[in-house]
């Protein structure tokens, strides 16, 4: 709050910060939260510094579920608490290095492999996938306006346009599908409201709405192919949404078997 000129509404809530701060710099893992613990923090989320704050969370780092977690502290705080369905999704645990995954849909056998999106983990992955069956892709829509972890200079869609250049283009991948996830969907529709798309492409004169805004990124992304043959299947996605999922996946799971077919002379 201090970097951003913002002090708190009520000037009580310095104590609570602090008893929060605290908590986080021992790693203490309560279960449930102490009721002190848990006053404080529905004390600073009430707060109207706290909220202004909030509102400029572009202009740093906050995990984006953020929101979702404080809006809901009574019940997360609570002594019976288990996690949803929903809670479960809106976790993060950052990928580093390469993590496989071994699953069956469709009475197919799938091998996923998630791998890091950060810069450093790149080079670790990068020249290992020359067989895949498929790339996907995925970019935060809802990033537009902010800046890299590693690089606070960097805007996080402009890196993901040029990784996305450097893969959908690279000699390893040249027969590989890529499908392309434009993800949180949700939090876009809500954001560009208020955050104009220009932080991102000074060049877009369209509406600030979901649909034009939505569909002027896609097309950034899909001019990066530079092949005349491979083509971009493209899905706007949300995460959390499991029946959105369930009918992209379906999709992607076609494509894939049409592929497979084609590769073998029978699609």
């Amino acid at each position: 709050m201090p970097n951003l000129g913002i002090t708190y509404g009520n000037k009580d809530r310095e104590s609570d910060g602090k008893m929060v701060f605290d908590v986080i710099q021992r790693m203490e893992d309560t279960e449930p939260f102490s009721e002190e613990l848990l006053a404080a923090m529905k004390r600073l989320w009430a707060d109207a510094g706290v909220q202004e704050c909030f509102g400029r969370s572009n202009e740093y780092q906050l995990n984006d579920s953020a929101k979702y977690f404080l809006d809901d502290l009574d019940r997360l705080g609570a002594r019976d608490y288990q996690p949803t369905e929903q809670d479960i999704l809106r976790t993060r645990v950052k990928t580093t290095g390469i993590v496989e995954v071994h699953f069956s849909f469709k009475n197919l056998n799938f091998k996923l492999f998630d791998v890091g999106g950060q810069r450093s983990e790149r080079k670790k992955w990068i020249h290992c996938f020359e067989d895949v069956t498929a790339i996907i892709f995925c970019v935060a829509m809802s990033e537009y306006d902010q800046v890299l972890h590693e690089d606070e200079t960097t805007n996080r869609m402009q890196e993901s346009l040029k990784l996305f250049d450097s893969i959908c283009n690279n000699k390893w991948f040249t027969d590989t599908s890529i499908i392309l996830f434009l993800n949180k969907k949700d939090l876009f529709e809500e954001k560009i409201r208020k955050s104009p798309l220009t932080i991102c492409f000074p060049e877009y004169s369209g509406a600030q709405e979901y649909g034009e805004a939505a569909a002027y990124i896609q097309a950034q992304f899909e001019a990066k192919n530079k092949s005349t043959t491979k083509e971009i299947y493209c899905h706007m996605t949300c995460a959390t949404d499991t029946n959105n999922i369930q009918f992209v996946f379906d999709a992607v799971t076609d494509v894939i078997i049409a592929n497979n077919l084609r590769g073998c002379g029978l699609y």
